[in-house]
């Protein structure tokens, strides 16, 4: 047993890390060590990767089903009890209020196949629209600006094995060397061959610190950057007019709109001195490739499309979208947070990123599920608008594999509507801060114990394996999902689609999404493990015609033999490869369609084949500071812990590196306040009052203050935040809100101003 190596992922970020896996000699645990066979990480691990076996022990995660006695505290339970409440529990609201008074809400750290069976639960077992995840507080404004722009969204549209290969990147509200530290670096290796690097961020980040150049603006002003960006690419004239002819419209509209924010009045807005906005604007236009990457920092803002959108102007103004080398692209932060919005868990999506509004989706889906189209319900609310809906419209909770106690924006409102709830059903891992509040709690598997596939930031689909056996009690989500359809199905035998083999369900799935924008149909179990990962789309029927030509997601391009100009950056020899099945002389497997690194090198997804312009103005956060609230607070991540914590905060390593919260601020902003380093404050927004030390530095604005989200408590930073949302991607301003400091131990506010 100790000399069976498992090759996987990492159960944490959307880098996916490869890792291998022993069993301990317990049997029960596992150690990692480097799998430098995987193009992402070639070996490298973060902390969080290297101690995440410490969560698989009995001590640490649930072993037993738990329900709530009539004394009010969870006890232990079998399966067969715990099921049955759970099915009475929503069975019961489904029958006295209707369907869509029962809620699903699924997380972005979900396997393809949970997301995929989740989707299909809500819809056709349970029959509610009320269903979405929290990968909408993440990824929601890039996937939406990107699908407006290009007709789809990848997170990357290229490997980051390009990344180190272009002359310069703009990196905007992105953290890699504290959020994925392996990532960190493809930029050094940037830096290293020549290429350039401008992050974007009010803080001065340890990523910033190895840049070329630190834009520092105040938070929720990355919109007005970016329009003085272009509007300084315009006056200069340093636009591709043949590109934007030949590949783009909506240009008048956007020019039109940039050249309303003058260098001047952008500086006023955002703090960002004008001769470091020409400088950016320099370094990014003189090499003849670059990339725009966006992270969080511009996305969780209530107009964070609009956001990205300007961003995305600038590659469109300057000729680099679809170009080798060059382009937009969104670091994606959860685990499986591309793949958990491809198929099916958002409100508005069926598998294969397919739009549940399009009659010819409903039809397809339908086909493959075996129910009528007009049975499937049409969009329901997003995230926070189905969290905040809690108790009221929506009367009882079904939850996979997310703490929204921590992590929702608003939290303790949050946390009062579910405490409201009629009833609660909790699939996890650990008893987290939401799942302490549940009626009945299920423990399931997790990433060593289970085979599922993920999607990584790139678009690379990849197969996590199995290397031990679960504890007993312990059950997989999807044996989870086949024993509710059994016993919610009404004799309808709905359980046989819910199958409990994740191979089985991936095999589904592909037909599910077979045409649609994420076309997984051509991707197989064998594949994945044969081919370190397949990037999507991958039809079955066979690589695209030369030139990209025709219509639908295969038009797209850039992949395999389909990409003009871009041959010698699908070199299969290359680390990364191209994702694709070779035989023993190096073609490609006759047949077999190659996977897509890189897209849109022919043409784009949209309907013309041409990106769209999205013109777009400033326009003030939801909530801009005044007398009451003076300080802008920002929130993040800290290297040692992960999203809502729950996993995290259970192991020693990571708590002795990060044990807690704590308030980051000028020493300007602490003087007045009469703050000291580690000493207690207050941050009070209209929302609530959170507590942690004082951290100060000149790493940050002084006009602002900055708390990671990791913890509960008096320390929860979610507390503060602000829900008001993007109007497009339903996204809420995690990113900038208005709140005031005071010293804790006199509870005398902080001065009215910076």
């Amino acid at each position: 047993m100790r000399d069976t190596v498992t090759p996987t992922h990492c159960p944490y970020c959307a880098l996916q890390c490869g890792m291998n896996l022993t069993p301990a000699p317990d049997g029960r645990a596992v150690e990692v060590s480097e799998r430098v066979d995987f193009p992402v990480n070639r070996g490298a691990l973060c902390g969080k990767g290297r101690t995440a076996p410490a969560v698989l022990s009995s001590s640490v995660r649930l072993t037993s089903p738990l329900v709530r006695s009539e004394g009010g505290a969870l006890v232990p339970a079998s399966w067969e009890e715990a099921l049955a409440r759970v099915a009475e529990g929503l069975g019961r609201t489904r029958a006295e209020y209707g369907a869509d008074a029962v809620g699903v809400f699924g997380g972005g750290g979900l396997t393809n196949e949970k997301a995929y069976s989740l989707g299909k639960f809500a819809r056709v077992v349970l029959g509610t629209s009320q269903i979405d995840y929290n990968g909408r507080f993440c990824m929601s404004s890039a996937a939406a600006a990107g699908g407006r722009a290009f007709g789809l969204d990848r997170g990357l549209p290229f490997p980051l094995e390009d990344i180190p290969r272009t002359g310069c990147v703009i990196l905007v509200g992105s953290n890699p060397a504290e959020t994925m530290p392996p990532s960190l670096r493809y930029f050094t290796e940037l830096r290293e061959n020549g290429g350039t690097l401008i992050v974007v961020d009010p803080r001065r980040t340890k990523t910033a610190e190895q840049a070329d150049l630190h834009l520092a603006p105040r938070p929720g002003t990355d919109l007005a950057l970016a329009l003085g960006l272009l509007h300084l690419i315009v006056a200069e004239g340093r636009t591709d007019e043949a590109y934007i002819r030949e590949r783009t419209s909506g240009w008048e509209e956007t020019r039109a709109a940039a050249m309303a924010h003058w260098p001047e009045y952008v500086e006023r807005i955002t703090g960002v001195p004008v001769p470091e906005l020409r400088e950016a604007v320099r370094m990014f236009c003189e090499p003849e490739a670059a990339m725009v990457l966006t992270a969080r920092g511009p996305e969780q803002q209530s107009k964070g499309t609009d956001t990205v959108g300007a961003w995305i102007n600038l590659c469109l103004a300057t000729g680099r979208a679809g170009r080798p080398l060059s382009g937009y692209g969104c670091l994606t932060g959860q685990g499986n947070g591309q793949g958990g919005r491809e198929h099916g868990q958002k409100a508005d999506q069926l598998p294969g990123y397919r739009k549940l509004t399009d009659p010819v989706a409903r039809a397809h889906v339908a086909e493959v599920w075996g129910v009528d189209p007009d049975s499937l319900p049409g969009p329901g609310r997003s995230a926070y608008e189905l969290l905040d809906a809690l108790g009221t419209d929506i009367r009882s909770l079904l939850l996979m594999g997310s703490n929204p106690v921590v992590s929702a924006p608003r939290a303790a409102h949050v946390e009062e509507r579910i405490r409201s709830l009629d009833f609660l059903a909790v699939c996890d891992v650990v008893l987290s801060e939401t799942a302490a509040l549940a009626d009945v709690v299920l423990p399931v598997t997790q990433w060593a114990e289970e085979t599922g596939t993920t999607t990584n930031l790139e678009g690379r689909v990849l197969l996590r394996r199995r290397a031990i056996t679960p504890p007993e009690g312990v059950r997989s989500d999807l044996e989870v999902m086949h024993e509710l359809a059994a016993r919610l199905g009404g004799g309808r035998n709905l359980e046989k689609g819910f199958p409990t083999d994740p191979e089985e369900v991936f095999e589904e799935l592909r037909r599910a999404s077979a045409g649609g924008p994420a076309d997984y149909s051509g991707i197989t179990y064998r594949r994945l493990a044969e081919e370190n990962g397949v990037f999507w789309p991958c039809p079955a029927d066979g690589p695209p015609a030369a030139g990209g030509t025709g219509t639908g997601p295969r038009s797209v391009g850039g992949g395999g033999h389909a990409a003009r100009g871009a041959a010698e950056l699908d070199d299969p020899t290359r680390a990364g490869g191209t994702g694709r099945l070779d035989t023993a002389d190096g073609a490609p497997a006759p047949g077999v369609h190659p996977g897509t690194p890189r897209l849109f090198h022919d043409r784009f997804a949209t309907e013309d084949g041409r990106a769209r312009f999205a013109p777009v103005s400033h326009r003030a956060v939801a909530e801009e500071p005044d007398d009451e609230y003076p300080v802008l607070l920002t929130t993040g991540r800290v290297v040692a812990q992960y999203q809502s914590g729950a996993q995290t905060r259970r192991v020693d390593e990571l708590n002795a590196a990060a044990p807690g919260p704590f308030v980051e601020l000028h020493p300007r902003l602490a003087e007045r306040l009469g703050a000291a380093e580690g000493e207690p404050v207050a941050v009070v927004s209209r929302r609530g009052r959170a507590v942690a030390p004082a951290r100060i530095t000149t790493a940050i604005r002084p006009d602002t203050v900055f708390m990671p989200f990791h913890w509960a408590g008096e320390g929860r930073a979610n507390t503060l935040t602000n829900p008001a949302l993007d109007p497009v991607s339903r996204m809420p301003e995690f990113k900038a809100c208005a709140v005031r400091l005071e010293a804790v131990e006199a509870g005398r506010p902080a001065p009215s101003s910076p």
